[in-house]
């Protein structure tokens, strides 16, 4: 299933909840899909990475980028229109991983172009099989453009 992939999958977690982001590294590391995991903690700090800027000027391009809706300073809603505005962001799969499941967050996210919508389980054993499910499909099952 899926292509092969040279190297590992590159996932940006934009969560500004500690406790979440934990969460979801340790169900990615369940996994046995190679990835490297990068964590920023709010929509600014996400642009600044995917544009390598200030102290992201290493950043690495992720492959699929999973966002919090809600956050500080820039929220995810924000960072879905600047990240699909722009030529060169705009091809990076973006899952939004949030605890809202208002239609208005839904119906907003899939106009601003998000590729999916996830709401956060609040349950820990469902939180992580969501997480690992986005994980296999994204690092196994679906072609990812190539990194430019």
């Amino acid at each position: 299933m899926g292509a092969e992939r040279s190297g590992p999958v590159r996932i940006l977690v934009v969560d500004d909840d500690p406790g979440d982001v934990l969460m979801i590294e340790e169900a990615l590391e369940d996994s046995d899909v190679e990835k490297v995991i990068d964590v920023v903690g709010d929509g600014q700090e996400a642009m600044e990475f995917l544009r390598q800027e200030g102290r992201h000027t290493d950043a690495q391009r992720p492959d699929v980028i999973l966002l919090d809706l809600n956050m500080p300073r820039m929220d995810g809603r924000q960072v879905l229109g600047e990240v699909k505005s722009d030529d060169d962001l705009r091809t990076i799969p973006i899952v939004v991983l949030t605890t809202s499941n208002a239609d208005t967050d839904i119906v907003g996210s899939y106009t601003l172009q998000a590729n999916a919508y996830v709401t956060k389980p609040i349950d820990l054993d469902d939180f992580n099989d969501v997480v690992r499910r986005i994980d296999e499909f994204f690092g196994r099952v679906v072609v990812l453009p190539k990194r430019s």
